[in-house]
């Protein structure tokens, strides 16, 4: 892949039994030894959620490498939420001869699916919400990771924090294909409470922004977003005016929580991560065939972040009885 501009970062090769990393030449021949794997790592954008994920595949590659004693190489790149551009890198990994993709994101693993119809090159998705609705399963050489939401849980939370929730933000990105299931599970959730709810939608950063000025405006008591790849690129931007305007953001994936929203309930991207690294590694040496069409991980952690619940006077301990509580701080990366 000759484009740097959609080229997010380099790669390194982990190399079992030494500490040695060498780069990895994008468009490398597809030339390999029977003890050399190549996976490419496609991440769908570029924010906190994705990062942390990738981190924790690449991490877990060279783990299994040092243990397998064998050799990984990975690139990973962004698709810049842009589908001409997640299919130039999906095209360019099946030139390259790889033994694996690794999409990160809905429309990322539907892209590289595509991608890998002819070569049945193994795709092993990673933070898939609903794998079965995106026609994710029932594919030969597909498998891979799901993030699927417990609305209801997140919503407990919001209901038990202020009983007096009279209405409730609701803010997505229509073109986020996964977000369309917990919304409307969020509509029937607040129906059944009697609890009154507005819409805002947004497909940019500037659109966020605006989307949640109008929320304030409008006197929410507090919003709803779930596991949202476009509002998540924007929360940092987001949160102060929240915070200020006393309104808490309650998410779908701790990753939101570690940019300034309020709390969530859902499923650690880094456990995530390296299961689906351990996914791929298992594709590539055994063959997709036998392993199952999806992987729902488990949820259930309360993440919240201690500073944005300090600005908002709510004491993150009270959700103690719900499940783990994880105390988080503001990093603004």
């Amino acid at each position: 892949m000759k484009n740097n501009q959609i080229i997010r970062r380099f790669a390194t090769c982990a190399v079992a039994g030494t500490m040695l990393f060498t780069l990895c030449a994008c468009g490398a021949s597809s030339d390999k030894k029977d003890d050399t794997y190549k996976v490419t790592v496609v991440q769908q954008l570029d924010h906190a959620s994705m990062d942390e994920i990738a981190n924790a595949i690449t991490a877990q590659l060279d783990a299994i490498a040092q243990e397998k004693n064998v050799t990984i190489e990975y690139e990973v790149y962004s698709g810049q939420n842009d589908q001409t551009v997640l299919k130039q890198l999906g095209d360019q990994a099946i030139v390259d001869g790889v033994d694996a993709i690794i999409p990160i994101g809905t429309t990322a693993a539907k892209v590289m699916t595509l991608c890998a119809q002819d070569s049945q090159t193994p795709v092993i998705y990673a933070a898939v919400s609903d794998p079965e609705k995106e026609d994710l399963t029932g594919i030969e050489y597909v498998t891979g990771t799901s993030d699927a939401l417990e609305t209801s849980a997140i919503l407990d939370m919001m209901v038990k924090q202020n009983p007096d929730t009279k209405k409730v933000g609701l803010l997505y990105s229509l073109s986020e294909s996964n977000s369309a299931t917990p919304i409307q599970e969020a509509k029937e959730y607040l129906e059944s409470k009697n609890i009154a709810y507005v819409e805002q939608t947004a497909n940019t950063n500037d659109e966020v922004i605006a989307a949640a000025s109008a929320l304030v405006a409008d006197g929410v008591d507090a919003i709803f977003t779930p596991t949202d790849n476009v509002i998540m690129s924007a929360e940092l931007a987001i949160y102060e005016q929240l915070a200020q305007a006393g309104i808490p953001h309650y998410t779908g994936a701790d990753s939101f929580v570690r940019n300034g929203a309020f709390a969530t309930c859902g499923v650690n991207y880094t456990d995530l991560g390296a299961r689906t690294a351990d996914l791929a590694y298992q594709a590539i040496t055994e063959g997709v065939d036998g392993m199952e069409d999806v992987y729902y991980m488990d949820g259930g952690l309360i993440t919240v972040n201690t500073e944005t619940a300090k600005a908002l006077g709510i004491d993150p301990q009270i959700f103690a009885d719900m499940g783990e509580v994880v105390e988080v701080t503001t990093t603004k990366e």
